[in-house]
């Protein structure tokens, strides 16, 4: 991370790469129990929030990450009425699933409060549906909570995390895709971020496979642009109990009771088509 001559810079060493914006000033910074959050204004971008040095969110494009992250799971399970969200401390990823009516309750669990309480400052859209009477904001350690999950609770998971690093390392394993195998329905699914296609593809494979070897039944990964993050090209990784992932509530989607900028049924369907990269061989 560099702030020189008013840019935020994160270099991606490993691919040769680094991301700036041009920043205004910066807003805020505190080291919490947990992790270093800085808050910068940019030029272009609006706010820009990182943590440990890493680009998490900006006004201008998190809607991509939103929508993507929510939508195509919550309209490929057939009654999603029990949702978890799993870090997502900017809360984004649950004002997204709160559009949905069928969900009767959503809860968001995220270790670090500071986090949330920072996102209500500097990023209140995203959090505009924290008093929606579904929803539930919990400030614990997520794979703890999954762990104590009553077996068969949760319709779907959306895992909203950091890089695989410090306090999200534990989110990214057999053990806890288990846990969370355990705490869905019949018809539950899973799903998280999974890091660039580009740049990370043996971390997708890895989490496939895990997930796999954890008791679930099909996986998928989606891809959509994020211009804010390591190569601009970004994916999330469903996994699902029972039946296809590849199928999902067209209908519903087409005539879905909200707006979304990204999002739509069309794209959902275009994102189930696997991405040929994925098919390589790896070194």
């Amino acid at each position: 991370m560099a702030l020189g001559e008013e840019w935020f810079t994160e270099p991606c060493e490993q691919h040769g790469s680094a991301f700036s914006l041009k920043a205004k000033k910066k807003l805020h910074e505190e080291q919490t129990a947990y992790q270093k959050i800085e808050i910068f204004e940019t030029t272009q971008y609006g706010n820009l929030m990182t943590i440990d040095g890493f680009v998490m969110l900006t006004d201008r494009d998190n809607f991509l990450y939103h929508e993507m992250m929510s939508h195509p799971a919550l309209y490929t399970h057939p009654a999603p009425n029990n949702v978890l969200v799993i870090g997502g401390g900017d809360c984004g990823t649950l004002k997204e699933v709160l559009k949905h009516p069928e969900v009767k309750l959503a809860q968001q669990v995220e270790i670090d409060e500071r986090v949330t309480r920072l996102s209500e400052i500097y990023f209140p859209s995203l959090c505009e549906s924290n008093n929606d009477p579904r929803a539930e904001l919990h400030f614990v350690d997520g794979i703890k909570w999954v762990k104590d999950a009553a077996a068969g609770h949760y319709d779907v998971i959306i895992v909203d995390s950091t890089d695989p690093i410090g306090p999200a390392e534990g989110l990214f394993n057999e053990a806890f895709y288990r846990e969370c195998h355990r705490a869905l329905g019949e018809q539950g699914i899973l799903v998280q971020q999974s890091e660039s296609p580009l740049y990370h593809i043996k971390l997708i494979h890895a989490m496939r496979e895990a997930m796999q070897r954890a008791g679930f039944a099909q996986t998928l990964t989606l891809d959509f642009p994020q211009p804010v993050y390591p190569s601009g090209w970004w994916s999330a990784t469903m996994a699902g109990k029972s039946g296809t992932l590849t199928g999902f509530r067209e209908n519903d989607a087409a005539q879905k009771p909200f707006a979304t900028r990204y999002y739509s049924s069309a794209r959902h369907k275009a994102s189930t088509v696997e991405i040929p990269l994925l098919a390589e061989e790896q070194d």
